[in-house]
């Protein structure tokens, strides 16, 4: 789960990471009132779960508080596109109105994990308010690791050299040390997947403030933390991953014409490359996950032919947790209830395999079944084509 710049600023200011001051805001009457409590010259941002804004039109300088006012009324409203939002954008309900001042040098920071290694690592670089993943890509050296362990967190060692490696010393250095404990210590405790700070700023007075802050939250933790899922803003996600949510289901749209409904993130990525092996191409990535059961199958049904430009749908479950038998059920019911107007075509093995396939092809309602992975692919493809050209 995602949450916007200014929510996740005010979770890294309860763990001492420095923020600029600032208040968000929905109207321009509101960004005016905050511009005037801070002085008059600020920055209105708009609030999206998206970087890239400031190219898109979505940051602005304000050097009074009608020019705040101005400036929030350009942003709020405006359909806001850059390459990581959706095609068609998102409307911009929020603004995060903040004190401007003159910055002397940025600066990046964030932890994350490494699956590989099974521990939060954490990085720092020279190189701030850049495209992280183009630094990494073409110049390495500038981004300095530490691996925290994970019974011991991150050791004083560790903060001195990511500090040095930022080019810091005296009272800058302290202050850095104390935003990378700040930042380590949110990500652990907030379960976060990811907490990044891109630009943390130098400034010319001798500040270091949290310019820019996104947190990323490990969905399987939520339950732990009511008060961060309360932050959830389905605005900013669209319909179908929203309606997906509701019953446990992981939901992703993606361009081509086949549906597909799988279980487990692993075997929903094969299925995509085999698909697009076959000649096609997927128009969604669904998993419903190891232990779903016949209801969440026929909500899944009902989400994939919510997309229009599914043709043909493609089941793929290996049956362990899942049944094959309670597979069929959620299928045969989803036909009865649905009225399936797409060619299905089902690829089961696991548990009960020969009782699903039973209650499939006695249903009366024409599924088509496959043999193996290679099968299934070429025969959703060839169907799905079809269904196209009908």
């Amino acid at each position: 789960m995602r949450i916007h710049e200014y929510q996740a600023k005010a979770l890294l200011k309860d763990f001492g990471v420095p923020v600029p001051k600032g208040d968000v805001a929905d109207s321009p009457a509101a960004a005016r009132a905050v511009a005037q409590r801070l002085g008059g010259k600020v920055v209105v941002k708009a609030q999206v779960h998206a970087g890239g804004r400031g190219k898109a039109g979505g940051i602005k300088l304000a050097g009074s508080p009608a020019a705040a006012a101005a400036a929030a009324g350009q942003i709020l409203g405006m359909r806001l596109r850059t390459p990581q939002t959706p095609p068609e954008g998102i409307v911009v309900q929020k603004v995060l109105v903040e004190e401007a001042f003159p910055v002397a040098k940025e600066l990046y920071l964030a932890v994350t994990l490494d699956r590989d290694i099974a521990a939060p690592v954490v990085m720092a670089s020279e190189a701030g308010g850049m495209e992280i993943e183009e630094v990494a890509a073409r110049s390495p050296e500038k981004i300095l690791r530490a691996v925290a362990d994970p019974a011991l967190g991150l050791l004083p060692f560790q903060v001195r050299r990511l500090v040095f490696s930022l080019g810091l010393d005296g009272d800058l250095g302290q202050m850095a040390a104390a935003a990378i404990g700040g930042l380590y210590m949110t990500f652990v405790a907030r379960d976060c997947s990811l907490a990044e700070i891109n630009p943390l700023v130098t400034t010319a007075d001798g500040r270091l403030l949290a310019l820019d802050a996104k947190l990323t939250f490990d969905d399987n933790a939520l339950f732990r933390h009511a008060e961060i899922k309360a932050l959830r803003d389905t605005n900013e996600e669209t319909p179908l991953d929203v309606e997906a949510s509701k019953f446990g289901l992981n939901y992703i749209k993606l361009d081509g014409s086949v549906g597909c409904m799988v279980n487990g993130a692993g075997l929903a990525m094969a299925t995509m490359d085999i698909i697009k092996h076959a000649g096609g191409a997927p128009a969604n990535f669904l998993d419903v996950g190891g232990g779903a059961n016949a209801t969440q199958i026929e909500n899944a049904f009902r989400i994939l032919l919510s997309d229009r430009s599914v043709r043909a749908v493609l089941i793929n479950i290996f049956g362990g947790i899942l049944r094959c038998d309670v597979l069929a059920d959620g299928i045969i019911r989803a036909a009865r209830n649905l009225k399936i107007p797409v060619p299905v075509v089902v690829r089961m093995e696991g548990t009960n395999v020969e009782e699903g396939r039973r209650m499939l092809r006695e249903s009366g309602f024409g599924f088509t079944t496959a043999d193996g992975m290679k099968d299934a692919a070429e025969k959703v493809v060839r169907l799905a084509a079809g269904a196209t050209t009908a």
